[in-house]
């Protein structure tokens, strides 16, 4: 997964950023905040993780699906488990 290894700080950057949103939901939600400024909040998470995910997506097709170089028995496994990830993800 050399793909991972050199994006490793953006994506610890973005796993970080999303503990940060989550930790801020944790404290909104014991400090007895407004309904709507969790929901706002939650609503964050979603798209940040989302936004995650998207990009996890792209990295693993282009790296283990769609480069010429790899066989069609590399590809048939890239997708296999694309399809599987997304199957758990959509759960």
């Amino acid at each position: 997964m050399a793909h991972i290894k050199s994006s490793k700080d953006k994506l610890l950057g973005r796993v970080r950023r999303i503990s940060g949103q989550l930790a801020a939901i944790e404290k909104a939600i014991d400090g007895e905040a407004g309904c709507s400024a969790i929901l706002h909040q939650v609503a964050g998470v979603r798209g940040a993780v989302n936004g995650l995910m998207d990009g996890l997506i792209e990295d693993h097709i282009r790296e283990h699906v769609a480069r010429p170089d790899l066989s069609d028995e590399a590809r048939s496994s890239g997708a296999e488990e694309l399809i599987e990830a997304l199957r758990f993800y959509a759960k």
